[in-house]
């Protein structure tokens, strides 16, 4: 399947560590023809990080974008019947914003474009990063993965020694999963491998 002309939707949120992971498959996903409407939370546009400066990664966004980031519920509420997206990707997507998704909760622009797209019956796609899902959030996830039209970046435990309740998507396969999702399917395997011993 192509990308080329569709109109994708690219949600962020505050999991800081791994912008460096997904900017290079917004910047794949412009390659490949799609349109992509970059939308971000408050904590993304206003937190600095060793990760970065407060606004540093939404200019970055927009350059490779060329679109001006959606920032507010008002702006993002429109992506639904009156201007659809052909699909919605939220990576990364916290626990914190995971657990709102899965239980309707709706307080931040890029949960608005979320269910925006969910309205119009359009695929979204999760990047989870989070270090409880194998605790509270394990339900969250297993609820969305039952979810009509929700579709995971595949994804695995990250540091099961240390943090043995985190999970991330392995997020170089978030283009596959998108080109799965706009066929209506999911991109498999979901669980995958994600962290090795060392030898």
């Amino acid at each position: 399947m192509t990308l080329q002309g569709k109109r994708i939707g690219f949600g962020i949120t505050g999991s800081h560590c791994t912008y460096s992971e997904i900017f290079p498959q917004i910047e794949k996903l412009v390659h490949m023809g799609a349109d992509v409407i970059p939308i971000v939370t408050a904590t993304v546009k206003n937190t600095g990080t060793r990760f970065g400066k407060p606004g540093e990664w939404v200019e970055k966004i927009e350059e490779a974008t060329a679109r001006k980031v959606i920032d507010s519920i008002e702006s993002a509420e429109p992506l639904g019947p009156k201007m659809p997206l052909d699909c919605m990707v939220v990576a990364p997507i916290t626990g914190n914003s995971l657990s709102k998704l899965a239980n309707a909760l709706t307080d931040s622009p890029v949960l608005m474009a979320a269910k925006a797209t969910m309205r119009t019956h359009r695929p979204v796609v999760l990047g989870i990063s989070t270090n409880d899902a194998l605790g509270l959030n394990g339900q969250n996830i297993m609820k969305l993965l039952a979810t009509k039209n929700i579709y995971f970046v595949p994804f695995g435990q990250d540091n099961p020694h240390q943090k043995p309740n985190s999970m991330v998507a392995s997020m170089d396969r978030l283009t596959d999963t998108v080109e799965a999702a706009l066929a209506g399917k999911q991109l498999q395997p979901v669980i995958i491998e994600k962290f090795r011993e060392e030898t």
